[in-house]
């Protein structure tokens, strides 16, 4: 861990409540432990017990929405099975925040202020670049209509990523395929596509955002989709959460964010691994 690492999370974890508090957001805690973590094909839980380590406040947060709370946020420890790397910890502290009657886009410009806030000299220049352009020009297809996934992530990550890091500064990469965005709701305009960004700055992915689908069949039918490709895969399969559906046939319109705060203290340090920045560090087992 790199010299004042510990007084700069300080100082970045002041300067985000402020940014919250000063806009009307009540913060919240939702619990750590939990049944049914979310379905997402490639996030695995780490099991605790009978329940698992929640990978994010996601299901949780949404209930409050769909109980009246309207502007909600919390910044609290997540967990991923078996991530380990310069950018991965199996531990991470997670900022979440959720707006109702708000979109993916006023999200955006929320997060633009908060970036600026806590950040002396990031970029005011953030670059929108949707997921269609950028597959075309750097990997030759577009993956909206002509969905595959093994395809889509391993140029994502060989061709879309890298040439984003050349770009350089903050970088948004908007309206993924519906089948990319498992919990976002679909474009009006063009139902191929779903209502989300990816924030990334100098290359590293920083934030993942989304205007929420509120339809609980659809949700269901996506779940169970998912459940069935992990199962293929040979993955846990969790159970659906039945009081989040439940919820979403109450959820207002709503636009919601998942920043990860330990990549972003690392890019405020100029640092290029978490190694400078979290000092328990522990490799996996």
């Amino acid at each position: 861990m790199q010299p004042g690492a510990i007084q700069l999370r300080d100082v970045l974890m002041r300067g985000i409540r402020t940014f919250f508090y000063e806009r009307n957001y009540t913060e919240v805690e939702t619990p750590i432990r939990m049944e049914t973590p979310c379905m997402e094909l490639h996030i695995d839980a780490e099991p605790s017990g009978t329940h698992f380590l929640r990978t994010s406040p996601e299901l949780f947060h949404k209930q409050l929405l769909a109980a009246g709370y309207s502007r909600i946020f919390e910044i609290g420890k997540c967990f991923r099975s078996g991530e380990f790397g310069p950018l991965h910890h199996p531990e991470y502290t997670m900022l979440e925040w959720y707006q109702t009657d708000a979109d993916y886009m006023d999200i955006l410009e929320e997060t633009k202020l908060l970036i600026s806030k806590v950040w002396n000299g990031i970029s005011n220049d953030w670059k929108l670049l949707t997921v269609s352009d950028a597959f075309l020009e750097f990997a030759g297809w577009d993956p909206a209509g002509n969905y595959d996934e093994d395809r889509f992530d391993i140029d994502l990550v060989e061709k879309v990523e890298p040439a984003i890091r050349t770009i350089g500064g903050p970088v948004v990469l908007m309206d993924y395929p519906v089948e990319a965005a498992a919990l976002s709701r679909r474009k009006k305009e063009n139902p191929l596509l779903a209502e989300r960004w990816e924030l990334y700055i100098d290359g590293i992915e920083l934030a993942n955002a989304y205007s929420e689908l509120t339809d609980p069949v659809e949700q269901r039918a996506r779940f169970e989709e998912c459940a069935a490709q992990r199962r293929a895969m040979g993955k846990t399969v969790y159970a659906i959460d039945e009081g989040f559906i439940q919820a979403l046939e109450t959820m207002p319109p709503s636009g919601g964010v998942a920043l990860g705060v330990d990549r972003l203290l690392m890019l405020i340090a100029g640092a290029t691994s978490l190694d400078a920045v979290l000092p328990f560090r522990q490799p996996l087992n």
